[in-house]
């Protein structure tokens, strides 16, 4: 699924003045003062040291935590950003920018399931942040939650306009849950601005899902000659290469999509499954583990998973696995059985034959349906 759509998110908490500063000593704001005029100056080292010796006065103070969290993205060190804000908060949970900041270091660290509740805070409190709604939907686009990204920006058309990131976000959650009419006016709108790597993109998703994939081959194709950096690019090119039995070429394509964003979830995915079929257990779980990570309620993912620790002797992990698939989708009659090979193996008797149980009671139901269907 398209994730980490170019959007213009330039949103580095605005530096204070030193005159804005409320007197705290002359030593604070000398200091503060000191670091505000080297962050401006592109000294980012120097204005680090500044802020910290400032912070060392006045621990307490959101705005200088929050430069120096902003100081520290700059760097591209978001997890030291994340401290800094997630500090600054504590003493000023109100400020909005502070948390959209935060949401933002999440989200350019590839943590869009700790981005979106903050992200929820600040639409909540303040529904005219434009930026806050996209990156959001890009959260939820990333995280699967297709119909929440609908739900999000539907309504909120006359806010965005012609605003093409807009168009693209809300474009590509109604392809993937099936919308492929109203999907199909969003891509109409980025197509006429001109060719774009973006509407290709698009129309490689809505050929995807009507599973033409030697279509969804070819406006993948041209979407990546048009930007070969583009994101979710290489990942849907590899689904359908991999559809057309082109397994090595779409290997490359997922590792290529891995290479731009680790935490593509598609091709994690996929490359847990060629993994574990070539029996490449440890790189396979690798792979499982951080798509399960990036969608932790993906069912695909957790059976997966589930078969691998079978395979690889993780009885008591594939046991926790299977029973929440079967409590989320108890007609699952692969992970009934898979249960109960594994309740088999941990000598626990009765759940085994309960498992087998269900297994023939759905196969018959199934065979039934199949027969009225004669």
């Amino acid at each position: 699924m398209p994730r980490h759509l170019v959007l213009p998110l330039v949103l580095l908490f605005a530096l204070p003045s030193a005159r804005a500063q409320t007197r705290t000593g002359p030593d604070f704001d000398h200091l503060f003062a000191r670091a505000i005029e080297l962050h401006h100056a592109g000294d980012i080292l120097g204005a680090i040291d500044s802020y910290k010796a400032a912070l060392a006065l006045r621990p307490d103070r959101a705005d200088a935590l929050s430069n120096l969290g902003a100081a520290y993205v700059r760097l591209g060190q978001y997890e030291d950003a994340i401290v800094q804000y997630l500090t600054a908060l504590k003493s000023d949970p109100a400020n909005a920018a502070v948390r959209l900041n935060l949401a933002l270091a999440y989200y350019k660290s590839a943590r869009p399931n700790d981005a979106i509740p903050q992200l929820r805070q600040v639409v909540s409190s303040d529904p005219s942040v434009r930026n806050a709604y996209l990156l959001l939907a890009d959260c939820y686009l990333q995280t699967g939650q297709d119909e929440e990204v609908v739900s999000l920006l539907k309504p909120r058309g006359p806010m965005f306009e012609q605003d093409l990131a807009f168009a693209y976000l809300l474009g590509t959650a109604l392809l993937n849950t099936g919308r492929g009419d109203e999907g199909q006016r969003y891509i109409d709108r980025i197509f006429a601005v001109g060719d774009s790597a973006e509407g290709h993109l698009l129309m490689g998703i809505a050929y995807l899902t009507r599973q033409d994939y030697r279509e969804a081959k070819a406006e993948l194709g041209r979407a990546l000659q048009l930007n070969p950096q583009l994101p979710t690019g290489h990942s849907m090119y590899g689904r359908a290469l991999l559809v057309l039995g082109e397994q090595e070429a779409a290997e490359r394509a997922f590792q290529k999509e891995l290479e731009l964003n680790v935490n593509d979830f598609e091709a994690n995915l996929q490359l847990g499954r060629l993994r574990k079929d070539l029996q490449k257990f440890a790189e396979a779980s690798s792979y499982l583990e951080r798509a399960a990570t990036i969608r932790p309620k993906d069912l695909t993912t957790r059976k997966l998973l589930a078969s691998l620790r079978l395979q690889t002797g993780k009885v008591e992990e594939a046991v926790a696995i299977l029973e929440g698939i079967v409590r989320e989708a108890p007609d699952a009659v692969e992970s009934h059985v898979q249960l109960a090979t594994a309740y088999n193996r941990l000598k626990r008797t009765d759940d085994a034959e309960r498992e087998r149980a269900i297994v023939d009671r759905l196969n018959a139901e199934a065979a039934a349906r199949q027969k009225g269907r004669l």
